[in-house]
């Protein structure tokens, strides 16, 4: 836990940064936490606390994020030259407490790079606050490439902002490499994960922890949700990154806690530290939080949740899905009516694939397919449960998807997927699968961004996958320190004809790389 001393000097930090201006904490880089509240920080100007975001980028316009100290109105500039010569200004929406003082706007997005700039204007008519500046790629024309990057994973396993060691150094890494789209596979905080003043290192060196109270306990509350987001926003590198690249969000488990799934209630030892055990009351106040700190359009989804599709150029498509709302609780995963996507999703996927104009369909998934990944001693989290023989359990549903996609004829698939703390190259093929009614696909797995590594799980042999790469530590929960970070990049030629992937380390180099080619 939070040691009384670090608390009580990050409020004396506070009370110093109200007593001189919100300017003495700006110049410590140090943002004002979510915690502080709206009525904590009221002299002079609004501030903007916690960056600027953009995501779910759509031909002609982009959504554009910030959060500010107090109640104010957003407003955004945006222009196609970072001079901001003839900028167009955007009234946006006013920012309150019943969203954390947190907003989205629309902007229009003509071609190339849109730079934007934020402010937040009182409500009074004072001063506005001091802008803050971003930028990301509107979708590529006819002969553009793109670089997309992928991973998940967050400040997990007890390893938090350590300025001393650099901070989450992987996202100015990957800000180097100029992508044009991240897809953030989930995992994007780690509610149930409280983290300590200070880890030991097996080689003796220590990991000291910044620390906020949100930090200090599992996520139960609204607030305690809001400030996993405003926790690691607080990382400079995160910001650099997020004002740099446009995002497509999903979310996985740690949004709200351990492997969970609708109607469970939390016994034994994943209860340990709760006083709310209902999950679906938890999940509620996750999802809100979630909205509320990712740059994700509503809108956009299916159902306003999570899973949606987004066009990005003449030759890329992202099937964004989401295994963790519909699914049913975890078992041993052999049972007919098992299911992970939900029938209505699964439909959704198979028409929106075969529905796409697009060369290459990037499915950004949550969790791996073919992956092993136990839930205690006798069931299942993810899709596969090691059993031999033709698919059965959750394993039925992701076999009605391939074979509908296979009738249909939808070519040039591509899965991209974190969640399991390592880095792999997966091919599956009905060559080597107990059930051979797909066509060959690869999926790709990176991560974790700044979290606690693990080596490699086994797979299953149901639709049958075959490791052509594979990076983890040879010891669970490796501090970042190790060097066993990843993220995951796909290069698409500009006329659509080629892939290629590449999986790096937390430096940017490449680890192993494969080009494909479109059918």
């Amino acid at each position: 836990m939070v040691s009384e001393r670090h608390v009580l000097n990050r409020r004396a930090l506070l009370r110093t940064a109200v007593a001189g201006g919100i300017a003495g904490a700006a110049a410590l880089g140090l943002p004002a936490a979510a915690s502080a509240g709206p009525a904590l920080l009221r002299s002079g100007r609004p501030v903007l606390t916690h960056g600027v975001q953009a995501g779910d980028v759509r031909p002609g316009s982009g959504l554009v994020w910030t959060r500010a100290d107090r109640p104010s109105r957003m407003v955004v500039e945006v222009a196609d030259d970072p001079g901001f010569r003839r900028a167009r200004r955007i009234p946006g929406p006013v920012l309150t407490p019943d969203t954390d003082l947190a907003g989205k706007l629309r902007v229009p997005a003509g071609t190339g790079r849109v730079h934007y700039r934020v402010r937040a204007e009182p409500l009074d008519g004072g001063p506005a606050s001091e802008p803050l500046t971003g930028s990301f790629r509107a979708p590529p024309g006819p002969g553009e490439p793109v670089r997309i990057q992928w991973s998940g994973d967050v400040a997990g396993q007890g390893w938090g902002i350590d300025r001393g060691h650099g901070g989450m150094r992987i996202f100015s890494a990957m800000a180097d490499r100029r992508p044009d789209l991240f897809l953030h596979c989930g995992d994007t905080v780690y509610a149930d994960g409280p983290l300590t003043e200070s880890v030991t290192l097996p080689d003796g060196r220590i990991w000291r922890n910044e620390l906020t109270p949100e930090k200090a306990k599992v996520a139960e509350s609204l607030a305690e949700f809001r400030g996993q987001y405003a926790y690691n926003l607080l990382d400079e590198h995160l910001r650099r990154y997020a004002a740099s690249v446009a995002q497509i969000v999903q979310w996985d488990d740690h949004e709200v806690t351990n492997n969970w799934y609708p109607g469970e209630v939390l016994t034994g030892g994943p209860a340990e530290g709760y006083t709310e055990r209902r999950v679906d009351v938890l999940a509620a106040r996750g999802f809100r939080a979630f909205h509320e700190w990712q740059p994700l359009d509503p809108r956009a989804a299916v159902d306003g949740r999570v899973y949606r599709r987004l066009p990005f150029g003449p030759h890329v498509e992202v099937f964004v899905i989401d295994m963790r709302s519909y699914r049913g609780p975890n078992t041993a995963n052999t049972g007919p009516d098992e299911r992970i996507l939900g029938e209505r999703q699964a439909r959704w996927l198979v028409d929106a694939l075969a529905s796409s104009r697009a060369t290459w369909k990037i499915v950004q998934s949550d969790m791996p397919l073919g992956v092993l990944v136990p839930d205690g001693d006798t069931a299942w989290e993810a899709v596969a449960n090691g059993r031999p023989g033709p698919p059965s359990g959750r394993e039925s549903e992701i076999a009605g998807v391939l074979a509908a996609q296979h009738r249909r004829q939808v070519r040039d698939v591509v899965w991209v997927t974190a969640d399991v703390h390592y880095t792999a190259a997966h091919h599956y093929s009905p060559d080597r699968a107990a059930f051979d009614d797909f066509d060959p696909f690869w999926e790709f797995v990176s991560g974790p961004l700044h979290a606690g590594a693990f080596g490699p799980n086994e797979l299953d042999p149901t639709f049958g996958p075959r490791a052509e790469f594979v990076r983890g530590p040879d010891r669970p929960g490796a501090s970042p320190l190790e060097g066993f970070q990843h993220f995951g990049e796909l290069d698409v030629a500009g006329d659509g004809s080629t892939l290629t992937v590449h999986l790096r380390d937390q430096t940017g180099a490449s680890l192993w790389s494969r080009t494909l080619t479109a059918s």
